[in-house]
């Protein structure tokens, strides 16, 4: 049912945890599987330095947090809003169809944190003028 990469991401998920003083989180949920993703960015140079997430959730939940994390890593900030969800899909070799939702929720807990990061950093240019 799952790949070897899947199910590789599930039992040894890279870049778990949270970052305390994150430059961008995104909190993404899906309320029909109950699977709820937090990812935490910094960011220097417009690139992503350091990469976490904290997932309840099915394997299919882990893994694609895991991936999409090693995905983005060292990327920059407009490479990581290029990552789709069909992106983390074929990375990890495909999903069950019932478990495609789980690499949504994986892309969109970035952007939600790329966007995050970018309305501080909005905030913090309006203070300095």
């Amino acid at each position: 049912m799952y790949s070897d990469k899947v199910m590789e991401h599930f039992k040894n998920p890279k870049n778990t945890g949270e970052i305390p003083d994150a430059d961008g989180v995104g909190t993404v949920g899906n309320p029909v599987c109950g699977d709820l993703m937090t990812m935490y960015i910094k960011v220097k140079d417009k690139r992503i330095t350091d990469i976490k997430f904290k997932t309840f959730g099915c394997g299919a939940a882990i893994a694609t947090s895991s991936m999409t994390t090693d995905m983005a890593k060292g990327k920059t900030l407009e490479e990581a809003l290029k990552i789709t969800r069909a992106d983390v899909a074929t990375s990890l070799g495909g999903l069950p169809p019932v478990k495609m939702h789980c690499s949504n929720l994986a892309a969109d807990a970035l952007h939600a944190a790329i966007k995050d990061y970018n309305k501080k950093q909005e905030a913090s240019n309006e203070v300095k003028k």
